[in-house]
């Protein structure tokens, strides 16, 4: 297995409802329960991630977030290290955002190289961290593009039905551009369907498509519809804050690992302090 520290992670699927914000944060604090140094950034102008966490945003006033969230960094405004909230109680970090991120989009659409705004913002965290996990909007926009054109891997949550796979044509022609005109190294090594029943047709037969057109990309873990993971937004929480017990738990710890492997993360060396 390759060494990789601060791996740049993009959750990306342009269709909304597809379980990639829920997806992200469980994510982020199953790495973290496995001793990764995780950071969230919520580039979604809708902020459903930095509203899902709410009041678990440690020293993080309502002003003080409206202040210092991803828009800030990518305007060049403030550092994004102090744009950094902790999570309380779930071991992650998060650079929220906030709905003025739309009306940004465009302004920034006139930036001189603007593609990589992001990708500039991230180099000033150093090794900080070991997974940094972008949580994209539902669109393809300069955001999007930004995150791709910043990250090392992409993982795709595909939610399992037949209008899902409409647009994944789209976002791998997306994908393909940015690997030839601005990043070589971007992977792309995961799709993860979500949303599964295993007891309708429908779901079996669009895993069984997908399987089928991404041999190599699609995950052996498959995310189920939970009512546990549904509700945990709510309280503030992961899954793992929620219902720690639970079978949705234990299978985001099977997905965090087999992403271990699919995209050769390991823990960086650091020194231990007695």
């Amino acid at each position: 297995m390759t060494n990789r520290s601060n791996v740049r992670i993009a959750f990306i699927n342009q269709k909304g409802g597809v379980g990639k914000t829920t997806l992200t944060l469980n994510c982020a604090v199953g790495w973290a329960r496995l001793g990764f140094r995780v950071l969230m950034v919520d580039l979604d102008p809708q902020a459903h991630l930095t509203l899902s966490l709410g009041d678990s945003l440690a020293e993080g006033s309502l002003e003080r977030i409206e202040h210092n969230t991803i828009e800030s960094a990518l305007r060049r405004e403030k550092p994004l290290t102090e744009c950094i909230f902790e999570v309380a109680g779930e071991g992650v970090s998060l650079v929220p955002s906030h709905i003025d991120l739309s009306g940004a989009e465009g302004e920034l659409s006139q930036e001189l190289g603007r593609e990589l705004l992001l990708r500039d913002a991230l180099e000033t965290l150093g090794d900080r961290f070991d997974l940094v996990l972008l949580d994209c909007p539902p669109s393809l926009g300069l955001l999007s593009l930004n995150a791709l054109a910043a990250a090392d891997e992409v993982v795709v949550p595909v939610q399992a039905e037949y209008l899902a796979l409409q647009g994944m044509a789209q976002l791998m022609k997306v994908i393909t551009l940015v690997q030839q005109r601005l990043h070589p190294g971007l992977q792309w090594n995961a799709v993860v369907p979500t949303m599964v029943d295993p007891r309708t047709r429908l779901s079996r037969e669009v895993v069984e498509e997908l399987r089928r057109h991404f041999p190599d990309q699609v995950t052996r873990t498959l995310i189920p519809s939970r009512v546990k993971v549904a509700e945990a937004p709510s309280f503030g929480v992961s899954i793992f804050g929620h219902d720690p017990n639970g079978p949705a738990a234990g299978e985001i710890e099977d997905l965090c690992q087999e992403l271990v492997e699919r995209l050769s993360l390991t823990l960086a060396e650091r020194d231990i302090v007695i």
